[in-house]
């Protein structure tokens, strides 16, 4: 069930969600640039050329290659009223075979943040991923004190499922996340036993 992979468009009610293009490089850098201290406290340290036009350049190739060879659907996340770059969502580390499975990794521009639209992208992309690409599990991980990530990931039906211990370098030192995960069929804190 893995149709079309070379084109990614989903529209919800108020974005379209694609893959970066060229012409993304100025809204990008832009918004990256403006939401600098917002966002470097939850990512991974950013590299001295991170929003250099050869940095975003791979980022777009990364994008075409990784759709193309369904490892990947990295998204950005335009407002449909004025085509304003949003942020972006990627459904990562896709795994065929028994795992189905993905990960999922997002950010907002700080202006757009609060206002419901990551709530929109998560919702949609999930859709996308259990209905259009046929997986089964889409995981999530977080910093344990970004409270409004957690709350994000649970009011998009994510469920807690334990801790990572040094999961990922945030900030430029290994932390600690807490992970989540949504199920296309949901049969957790369910038994059979009468």
């Amino acid at each position: 069930m893995l149709r079309n992979r070379r084109k990614v468009r989903i529209e919800t009610e108020r974005m379209v969600l694609r893959p970066p293009i060229h012409a993304d490089y100025r809204d990008w850098t832009t918004l990256r640039h403006s939401s600098m201290d917002f966002l470097t406290p939850w990512e991974p340290a950013w590299s001295e050329d991170h929003l250099s036009r050869r940095s975003f350049t791979n980022r777009v190739y990364w994008a075409q290659r990784s759709v193309t060879g369904g490892t990947a659907v990295p998204l950005f996340l335009l407002n449909r009223a004025d085509d304003r770059l949003l942020g972006a969502i990627t459904l990562d580390n896709i795994r065929r075979g028994p795992s189905l499975s993905g990960t999922l990794g997002y950010w907002i521009g700080e202006r757009y943040a609060r206002q419901g639209y990551m709530r929109e992208a998560i919702s949609a992309v999930v859709h996308h991923a259990f209905h259009r690409l046929d997986l089964s599990r889409i995981e999530a991980a977080c910093l344990p004190e970004n409270t409004p990530s957690r709350r994000l990931l649970e009011s998009c039906g994510f469920k807690y499922e334990g801790v990572a211990q040094s999961y990922l370098q945030i900030d430029g030192r290994w932390r600690t996340h807490v992970l989540y995960a949504a199920l296309r069929i949901d049969r957790r804190g369910r038994t059979d036993a009468g």
